[in-house]
């Protein structure tokens, strides 16, 4: 398995689209995508949270990405399934910090540091690690 994997040598393949097979999908909290229905939201049964992507469903997408030759697109969609852990006010401070005309070397790379150690993000820290060494080599610091 490389660094930027995570599927299991034997993993199954999976059914494309995703909404196919809709007891396969779940929200954050497991409830399957056949539970939200628009009734469901009508009746205040689903809430915001209940409508975010998981982790899971991104490495899904990256395994049919991956068994239809597309390995950037499968790449993207680890890079993301990683985030999901993130918190959302935490990712555009990220962001933030990563623009060219703001970022500072050591900020980046304590980035890398944070999400790599306290999320498991270790395709996105090493993104963060490399624009740090780009934007150094590039003189933008």
């Amino acid at each position: 398995m490389s660094e930027d994997t995570n599927t299991e040598e034997n993993a199954e393949p999976v059914a494309y689209p995703l909404a196919n097979d809709p007891e396969a999908v779940a929200t954050p909290d497991g409830v399957p995508m056949s539970d939200i229905t628009l009734d469901a939201l009508l009746a205040g049964e689903v809430a915001g949270e209940d409508v975010r992507i998981t982790a899971d469903t991104l490495e899904k997408q990256a395994r049919v990405a991956e068994e239809n030759g597309r390995p950037q697109v499968a790449r993207n969609f680890r890079r993301a399934a990683e985030l999901t852990a993130v918190p959302d006010d935490r990712i555009l401070e990220i962001y933030n910090a990563l623009r060219p005309s703001g970022a500072e070397k050591e900020a980046l790379l304590d980035i890398a540091d944070e999400l790599e150690s306290e999320y498991g993000a270790t395709i996105n820290a090493a993104h963060v690690r490399e624009a740090a060494e780009i934007y150094e080599t590039r003189g933008l610091y």
